[in-house]
């Protein structure tokens, strides 16, 4: 069959091409964005902006509800408008939210896509792939993902976020809760955060269980939290998390290039929620605790170096926390008692309430390396 390539211009579609029931459009140079998409014809398959090195959206990129769609950058630069959401879509309630769980979008190589509270705003998907991305000076988040099951982020870069870089979290509209609509098993790979001044958190994971993230990198300025990790289920941090479905999450070959404000990374998880953090480098000196702990089975493993500052926080008197082949600088101070609520490296910090005294019951350090 011959492939001829499909072409939008001024809402008006020239040579038209059937590519075994796949239709391909490309965006117009010179067009904005957000009012293009708003005329793509039901059959696209895939979208690609080839047509120009540089495009505009003046406000948000609207996406169909479609079983299966690729936005192609083409190694292209997108700008968007300040109310710009970017890539998105509305959703009204929970009963729009579970129609859209039968479309994905493969959304991929832009060689920029700057400015605008958002670049992506995903809300309801299932099984979308977002890859070869850098995501530059969004206002509000980078990349946002409500109710996405089975999300995989690849080799997306965030840049100078005024607030946060990645999140993944349940929905907020009419009829959703924080059981009802997670990002459930998405995996993020070889990610990265370069973080602004002002940049609160780089990667944020709420009440989603079996998330993992390998391979990335949180750098730049200094944040409020490299990871903040929380299944609360109204979002009140001054008690234990208590979603009922969130059981796991895994963290491996994180790295972590610059101090921080508040806590390196910040878990809490339901009681039986087990925290795997694996092989992470925190490369120079932390002021904050480089785990603030509040509740979770929290595995902290494989850390081929810890600097003498290097601490653990905990919120409540007795935290459940097993320590496996990490250096000889990591200890609960043995043969010491607890004094001053401190043990080694553990502090009893910003406790909540009732959590007065510190407690080593369920801390354990074994398998030293060295």
């Amino acid at each position: 069959m011959m492939h001829r390539k499909l072409v939008l211009l001024a809402w008006v579609v020239s040579a038209p091409v059937s590519m075994a029931n796949a239709t391909e459009y490309a965006v117009p140079a010179g067009t904005d964005v957000g009012k293009w998409f708003a005329q793509l014809p039901a059959d696209a398959t895939s979208v690609v902006f080839s047509l120009a090195a540089k495009y505009h959206s003046s406000g948000d990129i609207n996406l169909p509800a479609q079983k299966m769609l690729v936005i192609d950058g083409r190694g292209s630069s997108l700008t968007l408008g300040a109310g710009s959401n970017g890539f998105t879509f509305p959703v009204a309630n929970m009963e729009q939210a579970m129609q859209r769980t039968n479309s994905r979008y493969v959304i991929k190589d832009f060689a920029d896509i700057t400015g605008g509270r958002k670049a992506i705003d995903l809300k309801g998907s299932f099984g979308t792939v977002i890859s070869n991305l850098n995501l530059v000076s969004q206002s509000e988040t980078a990349l946002d993902l409500r109710f996405c099951l089975m999300t995989r982020l690849q080799n997306v870069r965030v840049t100078n976020p005024v607030n946060k870089g990645f999140v993944l979290r349940q929905g907020d509209w009419p009829g959703a809760n924080a059981a009802n609509s997670q990002c459930n098993s998405s995996v993020l790979e070889q990610c990265r955060v370069y973080c602004a001044k002002t940049t609160t958190a780089a990667f944020t994971i709420l009440n989603s269980g079996g998330v993992r993230m390998t391979e990335c990198v949180s750098e730049g300025e200094s944040c409020d939290y490299d990871l903040f990790l929380s299944a609360t289920m109204d979002g009140d941090e001054s008690r234990t998390a208590n979603n009922p479905v969130v059981k796991s999450f895994t963290l491996s070959n994180f790295h972590v290039e610059h101090a921080v404000r508040k806590a390196s990374i910040y878990v809490n998880m339901p009681s039986m929620a087990v925290v795997n953090l694996s092989n992470i480098y925190w490369n120079g000196p932390q002021r904050a605790p480089v785990l603030l702990y509040t509740m979770g089975q929290v595995n902290l493993s494989d850390i081929g170096w810890w600097g003498q500052n290097f601490w653990i926080g905990t919120r409540i008197n007795a935290p459940r926390i097993d320590i496996a082949r990490v250096p000889s600088q990591v200890t609960l101070g043995e043969g010491v008692a607890v004094k001053g609520n401190r043990a080694g490296i553990i502090r009893l910090t910003d406790p909540l309430q009732g959590n007065g005294t510190l407690q080593l019951n369920y801390v354990k350090v074994r398998q030293k390396s060295m």
